[in-house]
């Protein structure tokens, strides 16, 4: 019966499978030859199905064996992975690494260090959130993220505990096809200010009626970094994007910087990038495999 089935039956029949013998089974396993045929014969008995057939001089997998052998893999790495789990709750591992990053920096750093700490963590399970301005902050104020990555000096509680990990380069473009972009260098203030700027809008509750980096009387307002990034390539306004985001973008012609000296030389400015958390929820094991990743990424 398929209920008197045994975990340790589907490994030896995956091993056998992905061997492509009893004898490289077995020694995969460090059992005798006789012990996983035995297992093998045992559980096609209980199956009512012939898993192997063995008229050659090597075992091949049934029509039959190759249908359930997709099912055992999926069992045994639901039942690892259950285990996995299990394993780090008695270590104080987190069950999910919840983190929120600010808009502005780099997500291929992330990335990187988000690898590191699967290496190390497979069970954890990862939610990920890019918000802008006072969105990483007030996140984790009201506890929706274990980890924060914040940028710049404008968003700041004594209740989030804080790390500098790098400068991110902030950078005033427009598109390719804008009146902007044909104008005579230098620009000035007056000339941004006759042209609509596309600025985030602050989706926290942290800053009411205050504006950053907002220089033209019109603006258009977006909730999303890639729809300002959208909206500045296609010439409907100018902007500040990451360095990072558009470099590609500046090197194929399809975005230009605009020199204003008022914007910062060669019109970038750096903004310092925090780790963050709550002072009084420090990060568990998984979350700080990330942090110390994280570091070693934006140091390269």
């Amino acid at each position: 019966m398929i209920d008197a089935l045994t975990l340790d039956q589907m490994r030896v029949f995956a091993a056998v499978a992905e061997t492509g013998s009893f004898r490289a089974g077995a020694g995969r396993l460090r059992r005798a030859q006789s012990a996983v045929s035995h297992a093998i014969a045992r559980m096609e008995g209980e199956l009512g199905v012939a898993l192997f057939d063995r008229g050659g001089h090597r075992p091949v997998l049934t029509h039959e064996g190759q249908a359930l052998l997709s099912n055992v893999r999926d069992i045994l790495l639901r039942v690892d992975a259950m285990r996995a789990r299990a394993r780090g709750m008695g270590e104080g591992v987190e069950l999910e690494l919840a983190l929120v990053v600010d808009t502005l920096f780099p997500i291929a750093w992330v990335a990187q260090a988000l690898n590191v700490m699967r290496s190390r963590y497979p069970a954890v399970a990862v939610r990920l959130a890019v918000e802008p301005l006072g969105g990483p902050l007030s996140g984790l104020l009201d506890r929706r993220y274990g980890v924060g990555i914040t940028v710049g000096e404008h968003f700041r509680s004594p209740k989030i505990a804080m790390q500098a990990l790098a400068a991110v380069e902030v950078v005033a473009v427009a598109g390719a096809s804008h009146p902007l972009a044909a104008m005579a260098l230098p620009l000035q203030m007056a000339d941004l200010a006759g042209h609509l700027q596309i600025v985030l809008a602050d989706p926290s509750s942290l800053t009411p009626g205050q504006d950053f980096g907002v220089l033209s009387p019109q603006t258009c307002r977006v909730n999303t970094q890639d729809t300002k990034h959208q909206l500045i390539l296609a010439g409907v306004g100018w902007g500040r994007l990451p360095a990072w985001q558009v470099e590609r973008d500046l090197a194929e012609g399809r975005l230009v910087r605009l020199a204003v000296s008022a914007l910062g030389r060669d019109s970038s400015l750096a903004s310092e990038a925090y780790l963050a958390h709550r002072v009084d929820a420090p990060p568990g094991p998984a979350a700080r495999a990330f942090c110390q990743a994280l570091a070693a990424a934006a140091k390269r």
